[in-house]
């Protein structure tokens, strides 16, 4: 589940990245552009990816930890 979290924060937050910097103005599927002003989109992106990839790699140290 905690995984599930991870794709989904780095997926929401890459998507919305990518979709503001190629200056589309359509807020599509990604959540943060539908509720944050606009000059908050890049950064609260870049934050979902370094969110998503921290959860991430923080499941599979604590998976490896379990598994010693």
């Amino acid at each position: 589940m905690i995984e599930l979290l991870g794709i989904l924060l780095l997926v929401q937050g890459g998507g919305g990245l990518i979709n503001r910097l190629l200056g589309s103005t359509n807020p599509s599927w990604f959540v943060q552009l539908h509720l944050l002003p606009p000059g908050m989109h890049v950064v609260a992106s870049a934050l979902m990816v370094a969110a998503g990839v921290g959860v991430l790699f923080a499941e599979r140290a604590r998976k490896q930890r379990r598994s010693e």
